[in-house]
């Protein structure tokens, strides 16, 4: 895997030297979840060391990349629209087209895209984004159409370069795949089986970011709680400080010094476990905000889904974190309508909205992705149905976050202080331990650092705060 690293890092000062005295341009447009920006931010770091300079205006780009998501429909709708728009371009300004991620793991895109869009020049899959600077090196001495995409799972590859999107905030991946199948999800299928980073070249990634000033990071993975160190390390004696499970990971990322704040997503609820639990309430840098997706509250539902719990359960699980964990705060993922969802499974769905008073809900209406059991089940839930219950689910979700924002006037809360706000450049931004935006009037330099803060008002998407 190294040598395979060193290989791609020789096609980047190839292409570079190609590239010498040219000023090009690329574009990246992201489509998806964290993993998916983190991939992006990897693709944005072989990209710039190969000599190309980023901007966000299409008609200047000698490099267009799109990184796409497949787990809702829109996500493809986007990208076409997108490479209508960019045929032009590219007919103009010779422009080099390569998309990859998720969607180019499903045959039937890729040859839409081969079909339908034949100036495209590269797709490329979740298993093969390392091989981005020998696919542009091949496009740029040759011009040939290039399709690399495996259907085999990846392996984890060390050492790619990183451009990231903030100097604060950094993401980390500890593993990639996912083995749960939910009957919904299309992940597995593209995204292959799990597997699991060594721990050292987390910490050792997380230590990096720790010097570059990154005062908080967040632990990517499909299922970042079934992160588990491969049997054939401890074999081969490659352990590394006792670090053999996903808590025991948390506890030590704690310990490095400069990082001041911690987050993960995705967790599943079924692999919540006990050690997971006591590991977050014991790190004082792990944020107390959990995200614990639902997905739906009907326990006939989720064993149609696949998800491996029940409603009491997940309930019991709520109840057993809400008493371990101080100040414990929670956000969730709903689908609504997903196939055979009766009026009761939607009822229980809001019963559980209501029991546990969550911080955050992202809410989807349940799309069918081709590829996935879902799509097979002959029950599927009329589009009229499923908008009218989305309505009403996010009428009680608003009305519970408008409820919950007035405990926090008159608290006192620690700001990661993030930069200017976008609708006022006179305000500053940032986000509590539990996510939530605020702003307030600051001064430059109180920009990258955690600061203490008055909230003084509320408003259904921010609270406002004063300095204290």
């Amino acid at each position: 895997m190294k040598a395979e690293i060193e290989k791609q890092k020789e096609y980047i000062e190839q292409v570079k030297e190609i590239n010498k005295n040219k000023k090009l341009k690329y574009i990246i447009q992201t489509f998806g979840c964290q993993l998916n920006e983190n991939d992006s931010e990897k693709l944005s770091g072989m990209v710039e060391e190969m000599g190309y300079k980023r901007t966000e205006d299409a008609k200047q780009a000698d490099l267009a990349i799109f990184n796409t998501c497949c787990v809702r429909e829109n996500a493809e709708d986007k990208l076409f629209g997108k490479l209508g728009e960019l045929k032009k371009i590219r007919e103009e300004r010779g422009t080099i087209i390569a998309i990859g991620g998720c969607m180019m793991q499903e045959k039937h895109i890729t040859d839409k895209i081969q079909e339908s869009y034949p100036y495209v020049d590269i797709i490329f899959g979740t298993h093969t984004l390392h091989k981005v600077p020998e696919d542009i090196h091949k496009i740029l001495e040759k011009r040939r159409k290039i399709k690399d995409v495996i259907d085999i799972d990846g392996e984890v590859y060390e050492g790619i370069p990183i451009k990231r999107d903030s100097d604060i905030k950094a993401s980390v991946t500890i593993m990639y795949g996912c083995n749960n199948f939910c009957s919904y999800c299309i992940v597995p299928y593209v995204r292959g089986r799990e597997r699991s980073r060594h721990p050292k070249d987390i910490i050792e990634e997380v230590k990096g970011l720790a010097k570059e000033g990154y005062k908080e990071i967040t632990l990517l993975g499909q299922n970042v709680n079934s992160y588990l160190v491969s049997e054939n390390w401890k074999e081969n004696g490659k352990e590394y400080k006792g670090i053999n499970s996903f808590a025991t990971l948390i506890k030590e990322i704690n310990k490095i010094e400069g990082i001041e704040r911690i987050r993960f997503v995705s967790p599943h609820p079924k692999d919540f476990t006990d050690d997971v639990i006591d590991a977050i309430a014991e790190c004082d840098k792990v944020c107390k905000l959990v995200h614990l997706p639902l997905q739906s509250g009907s326990t006939n539902m989720l064993k149609t889904m696949n998800r491996r719990y029940t409603k009491e359960s997940y309930l019991e699980l709520v109840e057993k974190m809400k008493k371990r964990i101080n100040n414990l705060t929670l956000s969730t993922d709903i689908i609504v309508g997903f196939a055979g969802e009766t009026e009761e499974d939607f009822e229980d769905t809001l019963d559980v909205v209501k029991k546990v008073g969550f911080e955050q809900v992202y809410m989807f209406i349940y799309s069918i992705r081709e590829g996935t059991p879902g799509a097979r089940m002959e029950n599927q839930v009329p589009e009229e149905i499923k908008h009218k219950r989305f309505d009403r689910l996010k009428e009680l979700v608003e009305s519970q976050i408008e409820e919950n924002n007035k405990k926090y006037i008159g608290t006192r809360q620690k700001i990661l202080v993030e930069g200017t706000s976008k609708n006022n450049e006179e305000m500053l931004t940032g986000r509590t331990d539990s996510n939530k935006v605020v702003i307030f009037k600051g001064k430059r330099e109180d920009i990258n650092k955690i600061i203490e803060l008055k909230i003084v008002s509320e408003h259904m998407w921010y609270l406002k705060g004063e300095k204290v």
